[in-house]
């Protein structure tokens, strides 16, 4: 890990994201008795390969398998650098293309069964639960995001949250009525109680742990998962509510540009995806200006 973040530069949640990769190809490969990273073939990395990509194994989309798969690359690559293997078993490891793939949303009418799922039945921590998820839809938050949002992050005053992302890119994201209102019945009740003025240890992050610490990334997708079961929805995750967020902006008319800001994506040409889920906006726009849609 020292080797990624000094001398390739890597952004905390990227280490991060590595070492989750690792870890599964790891717990694979020793699955299948290789312990010893000597032993391992370009049989094997091309099983796992295969595995990644089935639908019997762990089914990822393209994007997640190349992250996944470079991560490998990059970890024997670096074995073989400093003389730990003799050869390079990643060598010839071939990455799933970067296809196009349309992002999965949810409903405005399953959205708002998701962030009025926690209520006092669900513990105390329902209202800070209520508040994670109204951000996360109302700012497009990314999981890792949510744990690092501070308190001096969040102005009230303009209804705005200062969001660090990415690259350590910051961005200015206006959020709704109902968000505002749920992180300040937060704030001012259960926080406050949880945190006792120990903002040492809470870090001045805005969302914390019942024992007043960071919240990490794995508790917010387990947050997402558990009140998406409590509503009887399926397959959501924290990603498909910033998609979620980004598609229905462009569904009310708002300009690629403006979401590509709110979103922190470096290129407009990531924002694009989200002008492909809208096949109502796309239909209409052809039948106003196309002259033969409608004869």
């Amino acid at each position: 890990m020292t080797h990624l973040r000094t001398e390739c530069g890597l952004a905390a949640a990227s280490i991060a994201a590595y070492g989750r990769d690792l870890d599964d190809a790891i717990e694979f490969l020793e699955a299948r008795g290789v312990k010893d990273p000597t032993a391992v073939t370009p049989n094997h990395l091309a099983e796992h390969a295969n595995f990644l990509n089935s639908a019997d194994g762990r089914d990822l989309e393209a994007s997640s398998a190349r992250r996944h798969l470079s991560s490998v690359s990059m970890f024997f690559r670096f074995l073989n650098a400093v003389g730990i293997i003799p050869t390079n078993p990643a060598g010839l490891l071939e990455r799933p293309k970067k296809g196009f793939t349309i992002p999965k949303t949810v409903s405005a009418s399953d959205m708002r069964r998701l962030v009025e799922a926690p209520t006092p039945d669900h513990g105390e921590l329902w209202l800070r639960d209520r508040a994670i998820l109204e951000v996360m839809y109302a700012a497009g938050l990314r999981a890792s995001e949510v744990g690092s949002v501070r308190v001096n992050n969040w102005h009230p005053q303009l209804s705005t949250l200062m969001v660090t992302g990415k690259g350590n890119k910051q961005r200015l994201v206006p959020v709704g009525v109902p968000a505002a209102r749920a992180l300040t019945r937060w704030m001012e009740t259960l926080r406050a109680d949880i945190v006792k003025g120990d903002e040492v240890r809470a870090d001045h992050r805005l969302f914390v742990s019942n024992r007043g610490r960071p919240l990490e990334r794995v508790a917010v997708w387990a947050l997402v998962k558990k009140y998406a079961a409590v509503a009887g929805l399926h397959k959501v995750h924290p990603h498909k509510l910033r998609h979620s967020f980004a598609t229905d902006l462009l569904r009310g008319g708002c300009d690629l540009r403006t979401v590509q800001e709110f979103l922190g994506h470096a290129s407009v040409v990531t924002t694009q995806i989200y002008t492909h889920v809208d096949d109502t906006r796309r239909r209409d726009t052809v039948a106003r200006f196309h002259p033969r849609f409608n004869h």
